[in-house]
């Protein structure tokens, strides 16, 4: 990156319109740092992430859906990341993100770069990265599937996938969600625990736990973590 820490453009230029619009997230990305979102809704996600890498220190991180930069800040401070690259759909949440991390990203060693990029078709090369994280983004991702797939090819063998959203626990609540969404013109895909683990198993992970995150807004909906390993 050079001086003044901005971010890279490697969306592709024919990204399919199946997903929520970047408009919707560029004027999220208005509120999304007032104090009250992130302490009850975002700080508790990032607080088990954080808590959950720790355990195996990652050197070089991947942020997938990274927002304004509020996680990526913290795991720059982590124990054992060298590195970390925040990807995002969004210009306004990434140019929130250029601000916040701008003085980890002047120096020529930066700690910490910003693309803006498509999760199905990440612009990285193979094994890039010893973990990845996502929270509270999963669920907008179009086609889950592939993205889990991409996660999978930039991962290093035995790399870790930590991925945290709200997950309800029964089918009908997550289609009665994503039939909502819909008719406002912003889809998601919310995932129940068991699809979301057969799905990443799927994708050539192997799940090694998984935990729900107490968070006082949807409480009776809560966050769940799911922490998978790339097969070797």
């Amino acid at each position: 990156m050079p001086a003044g820490l901005g971010y890279l453009e490697a969306m592709p230029t024919d990204v399919p319109s199946a997903g929520p619009t970047r408009g919707f997230f560029d004027a999220w990305s208005r509120v999304y740092d007032f104090p009250l979102v992130q302490l009850a809704t975002y700080r508790p996600v990032h607080d088990a992430v954080l808590q959950a890498l720790e355990s195996e220190p990652s050197a070089r991180v991947l942020d997938i859906g990274c927002g304004t930069g509020r996680l990526a800040e913290r795991l720059i401070a982590a124990r054992g990341v060298r590195s970390v690259l925040g990807c995002d759909f969004s210009a306004g949440m990434l140019a929130h993100a250029a601000e916040r991390l701008r003085p980890h990203g002047t120096a020529e060693t930066a700690r910490v770069a910003l693309v803006r990029g498509d999760a199905t078709r990440l612009p990285f090369a193979a094994a890039s990265f010893d973990a990845a994280v996502s929270t509270e983004a999963f669920h907008w991702f179009p086609d889950q599937d592939a993205a889990l797939r991409e996660l999978w090819r930039v991962l290093r063998p035995g790399g870790r996938l930590l991925l945290a959203l709200v997950s309800p626990p029964f089918e009908i609540i997550a289609d009665a969600v994503e039939i909502g969404m819909r008719l406002v013109g912003q889809p998601l895909w919310w995932t129940t625990p068991s699809r979301l683990c057969a799905q990443v198993e799927a994708a050539g992970f192997h799940v090694e736990c998984r935990r729900r995150i107490f968070r006082i807004p949807g409480f009776l909906l809560p966050p769940v973590l799911t922490v998978a390993r790339r097969s070797r």
